[in-house]
């Protein structure tokens, strides 16, 4: 079974650098994608990573998300942990 790949949304391109900065710290694989059109953003970059989104999340609990997502081709998901986003 493959890993689950996951889109997580920031509200600025600052908060994308650091939470990059923080996960590649943490050696989780990662890439800087532009956010998908049917996901709305008021940043134009996004963080796509496979695996453990729960860890990732620990990561930068200190970072406001504007919206974290499993997908799978062009279909996207809204994951929910019961934390603000």
């Amino acid at each position: 079974m493959p890993e689950s790949r996951f889109l997580i949304l920031f509200n600025t391109i600052h908060d994308v650098l650091r939470a990059e900065k923080i996960l590649t710290e943490h050696a989780v694989q990662l890439e800087l994608i532009p956010v998908p059109r049917s996901l709305s953003s008021d940043c134009g970059m996004s963080i796509a990573l496979n695996g453990d989104i729960e860890t990732v999340i620990g990561y930068i609990s200190g970072i406001p998300t504007a919206g974290i997502y499993s997908f799978h081709g062009q279909e996207y998901t809204p994951v929910l942990f019961g934390r603000p986003h």
